[in-house]
């Protein structure tokens, strides 16, 4: 056999093992989803874990939002702040949100409202109602590394309920009570032209 068809073979060979890797994955990931939806949160943990030690980020969030005590196993806190991070370095924005929160609360993380606001923002920005939510209550309070600013405040809970977060309604009315119309014109005019760039991510993504 020459070089050429020893490269080809070994080629196909490696593509062969890494799609059965990847399919074997995969099953294991639904499998991990399903009893998770299902309330089976030790079969759940089972199929999960290896899966988000290999990188898998949904795996990853999954985790963490057992481990925050939510869904059914021991909560440990250190442990959710761990996977919400590994989630959230690869883009996971209901992860960002998630640990946004303990950093702002001081939950399994060093209290550090800075990083909480710079997570809130980067989830924000990818659409997630949540995160828009809570970005506006803190423009609204000028809270963190945010200035008090009503028009950003009002921006935030305007694109928050565009992306179907509807609590957010009752906060853009109660802070347009406390703008003149040229702000609440501003705030207006700035949610429109975030719109015309994104696309509002009306769900919570991996957590469904």
């Amino acid at each position: 056999m020459n070089k050429s068809i020893k490269k080809k073979s070994l080629g196909l060979a490696l593509a062969i093992v890494f799609l059965a890797g990847s399919t074997a994955a995969q099953a294991g990931l639904k499998e991990g989803v399903a009893a998770y939806r299902k309330g089976s949160f030790s079969v759940a943990l089972k199929e999960l874990t290896p899966l988000a030690e290999q990188g898998e980020m949904k795996a990853q969030l999954l985790l963490g939002d057992m481990y925050s005590g939510v869904r059914g196993v021991p909560q440990d806190h250190a442990k959710a702040a761990f996977w919400y991070r590994k989630a959230a370095d690869q883009g996971s924005a209901p992860a960002q949100t998630s640990l946004g929160v303990m950093y702002e609360k001081g939950i399994g993380v060093k209290q550090d409202e800075r990083e909480a606001v710079s997570l809130y923002q980067k989830a924000a920005e990818q659409g997630f109602a949540e995160a828009q939510y809570v970005l506006g209550g803190m423009y609204e309070r000028g809270q963190g590394t945010v200035q008090a600013d009503l028009v950003q405040a009002h921006k935030w809970f305007n694109l928050a309920v565009a992306a179907g977060f509807g609590a957010a309604q009752d906060n853009m009315e109660r802070i347009e009570a406390r703008m003149s119309p040229e702000q609440i014109e501003k705030a207006k005019s700035l949610a429109k032209e975030w719109l015309a760039k994104h696309k509002p991510v009306t769900d919570s993504g991996a957590h469904k």
